[in-house]
């Protein structure tokens, strides 16, 4: 599973390149919004990825949600902590949101396990 984080946060990092590098503005500013829109304000960083999460469960994107619980361990967001965010996204997304809660848990355990390796 670890290959699988590494194998995200690459092609993420080298499409992320290849899409800015095209020197769109509205994409461009777009991508600039959103770096801006989590950075450390009147809601800290942590909560803001933790709301982000929450959000990108209830709309379903996995790659989103991937995203999110990276940046939510980098935060040093508990287990516990983790927990109760899937129950506010799957409280306010519905059932249809428990798929996403299962890759969701796996992939939060494979970031727990680079701890150990």
């Amino acid at each position: 599973m670890a290959d699988e984080i590494k194998a995200f946060n690459d092609y993420r990092g080298k499409m992320n390149e290849v899409i800015l590098g095209k020197q769109n503005k509205v994409i461009n500013r777009l991508f600039n919004l959103d770096t801006n829109t989590y950075a450390e304000g009147a809601l800290s960083t942590k909560v803001k990825e933790m709301l982000g999460l929450v959000s990108s469960m209830v709309l379903r994107c996995d790659d989103c949600i991937k995203y999110h619980l990276g940046k939510c361990y980098e935060q040093g967001i508990t287990t516990e902590e983790m927990y109760e965010i899937f129950a506010v996204a799957n409280i306010v997304g519905g059932t249809i949101v428990i798929p996403h809660t299962r890759r969701a848990a796996e992939y939060w355990e494979a970031l727990l396990q680079q701890e150990q390796a």
